[in-house]
């Protein structure tokens, strides 16, 4: 190889270079599906964990999902594919945090009030045997 042919072969390296790049960016781009799975599955989350007792008991984690699930419909509205993912899949966790933290909150008072009522009993008991 002569000097005089180094620049012509880096030349047609750079003109190839480019169409390569740009195709793979498009593909990049085209690749990327319409998160409609995800947003079905956090349109589902959200609503369901959308209850008067989570509400009550888990509002900051059912606001979370909420405001998550927002932020996807929005990306999902400006053409963000990946973040409408994204976002959807927050919503999702966020919203059976929401549920968890609901549930676990009914469970201890349920198992407050049966303490209690145990006390209650024994107490009974208690009375009337020293009858």
């Amino acid at each position: 190889m002569t000097i005089s042919e180094c620049p012509r072969k880096s030349a047609s390296a750079r003109f190839l270079i480019v169409p390569v790049a740009l195709a793979a960016l498009l593909t990049a781009c085209a690749s990327t599906p319409v998160p409609l799975e995800q947003m079905a599955v956090a349109e589902a989350a959200v609503a369901r964990a959308s209850t008067a007792s989570t509400s009550e008991t888990a509002s900051a984690e059912l606001r979370v999902a909420t405001e998550h699930l927002a932020q996807a419909r929005s990306a999902l509205a400006n053409g963000d594919r990946v973040r409408a993912r994204q976002m959807a899949e927050r919503a999702d966790v966020d919203a059976q945090v929401a549920e968890l933290r609901a549930r676990a909150t009914q469970s201890t008072i349920a198992a407050d009030e049966s303490s209690e009522a145990a006390r209650a009993l024994r107490e009974e008991i208690n009375r009337r045997t020293v009858r």
